[in-house]
């Protein structure tokens, strides 16, 4: 047997068997999309899982500094992926980690060390982090993260008090937690000079005057220090704020981008920059991250600045010493956030003070309305009949959006490239977002595909799509009948279909009941006027041939 001392980090789901209970298939799916990510982010710190048991995990890691980190960069990237679902379906982690003499037999790892982690997971809140004392003397001077004492405490087949430390784990309003203190561990026997009664109410005192001056001076040096992440609340330190949500309550929409990589599009017309910040032009952001632009980062003095990235992430800096420090900051909360949620975009400076600097201007957007609901073409979504998507992405689609809480849609690129917003308040919300976000992208106006649970556009199943259709600019159409095609189109309900021949004049199918009626009517309109005639089009999408 081979002894050695190591970090050990364990985690398992809180409710996990209440989650299994409600819906099997659902849980066991997206615990494997979260084990992923727990995977990918030990794997990143040097860490190595050696036992795993349904939805538990045992890893090691070379120090503390390591383990810690990596269990904040998990906790942060699963609360930001939880924000898609209701509070009664999100999978949270607590998370426990100490430093003990183990065993290693056959790769796995035995003895107190590993017991003492367990536990500890045991006394963490949900989505929270809980550490012995060997661990936070570890850290304390190495990472900028905040700790709560809660003493002692006696843990289940363990002999010796565990002294324990919660991490402020930051929520989603941008204020701290505040660690719910458990069992605490028997004091020792008073001195024969003092009455035991004096030492328990004296106890019970230290422990609620030194929890409050703790938390009083946590939130007192986060407004006041200039490492600190700026908003109206108390913000963490860089490394609590790696992944951290916005300043004010976060909408529960998250900004989910799957996309080919793109080359970010210089949208025209360009912004010019100076001119002051119109909240309802900034793009990418919900309606509750205008509200803070429109209140409390308009209110504040000098030096302030805001950032974004076109997956809707942002950061922001109040109340700097310079303004550089506020640029820097406002850049640094905004692109460890997005990394949190593995987001491939970089952010970028759109206000400092109260000015614009953004020098993309606003992405290209298709005219209003952006949903017609027509009970003609309306359909219930089913992600295998999603146009112009890959297989992998079509994976994604379906075990991201369609579990997402309403309101939601995905809005689809010219080249294949969607966005997908999940939970925003309303439905002008998630479409606006997730046009902005999908044309940021493409270099081009995008197309709300679905909104909800349903298809709002018509989506061809007897060909293939190959793309959107503009009958204007359509080089199969002779030109002089582009206009015309155009007209008839106009209105758009029900079903439509075009067709062209060998001499490129249209026939037309118009407001049909179903595709197939549209489809057989444009091929007979066309072969009134022009020979081999073809579909070339149905509804919104250009289309061919399915192999």
């Amino acid at each position: 047997m081979k002894r050695k001392i190591a970090a050990i980090f364990a985690a398992d789901i809180a409710g996990y068997s209440r989650l299994v209970a409600e819906d099997e298939e659902e849980t066991l799916r997206r615990l494997a999309s979260y084990r992923e990510v727990i995977d990918d982010f030990i794997a990143k710190a040097n860490g190595r899982i050696f036992n795993t048991a349904g939805d538990a995990v045992l890893a090691e890691f070379p120090s503390a500094v390591d383990a810690v980190r990596c269990a904040i960069d998990i906790q942060e990237s699963l609360r930001t992926r939880n924000m898609a679902y209701p509070p009664s379906r999100q999978m949270s982690f607590r998370i426990g980690i100490t430093i003990g003499d183990v065993v290693e037999r056959n790769g796995d790892l035995l003895g107190d060390g590993v017991n003492i982690a367990a536990r500890l997971e045991g006394l963490a809140e949900v989505g929270g982090i809980c550490v012995s004392r060997a661990v936070h003397e570890q850290v304390a001077n190495k990472l900028s993260v905040q700790f709560a004492d809660i003493g002692a405490q006696e843990v289940k087949n363990i002999p010796t008090p565990v002294h324990a430390y919660m991490v402020a784990m930051r929520r989603e309003d941008g204020t701290y937690s505040t660690p719910q203190v458990k069992k605490v561990a028997k004091a020792a026997p008073a001195p024969n000079w003092m009455w035991p009664l004096v030492v328990g109410v004296v106890s019970v005192v230290a422990i609620g005057v030194g929890g409050f001056l703790y938390f009083t001076k946590l939130e007192s040096t986060q407004l006041s220090s200039t490492a600190a992440a700026p908003s109206p609340s108390p913000r963490p330190t860089p490394t609590m704020a790696a992944k951290a949500p916005m300043p004010m309550p976060m909408p529960t929409s998250t900004p989910t981008q799957m996309t080919a990589a793109m080359p970010t599009p210089m949208p025209s017309p360009p912004a010019a920059s100076g001119g002051k910040i119109v909240v309802d032009a900034v793009p990418f952001l919900g309606e509750r991250q205008r509200a803070f632009l429109s209140n409390e980062y308009s209110a504040a003095g000098d030096y302030k600045a805001f950032a974004l990235n076109i997956g809707g992430f942002n950061g922001s800096a109040l109340n700097q010493p310079n303004e550089e420090a506020a640029r820097n900051m406002a850049l640094d909360q905004c692109q460890k956030r997005a990394d949190a949620a593995q987001s491939p975009r970089r952010c970028e400076l759109y206000a400092v003070g109260n000015n614009v600097v953004y020098p993309h201007g606003g992405p290209p957007m298709p005219p209003k309305p952006w949903v017609r609901h027509d009970t003609m073409t309306e359909r219930p979504f089913v992600t295998k009949d999603f146009p112009m998507l890959r297989e992998q992405a079509k994976v994604r689609v379906e075990n991201m959006y369609v579990p997402a809480a309403k309101s939601r849609s995905v809005a689809l690129g010219p080249g294949g490239q969607y966005f997908m917003v999940f939970g925003a308040s309303t439905t002008d919300e998630t479409t606006r977002r997730s046009l902005e976000s999908c044309g940021a992208i493409a270099g081009a106006a995008c197309m709300i595909v679905a909104v909800d649970d349903n298809f709002v556009v018509p989506i061809p199943t007897l060909l293939k799509v190959n793309g959107f259709f503009h009958a204007a600019s359509n080089s199969s159409i002779v030109a002089d009948a582009r206009d015309e095609v155009v007209r008839k189109l106009g209105d758009g309900m029900g079903w439509n279909a075009v067709a062209v021949g060998t001499a490129g004049r249209p026939g037309l199918g118009l407001k049909a009941a179903d595709e197939q009626t549209a489809v057989n009517t444009a091929l007979a309109d066309c072969v009134k006027h022009d020979s081999d005639c073809h579909v070339i089009a149905i509804g919104p999408f250009t289309v061919g041939p399915t192999n």
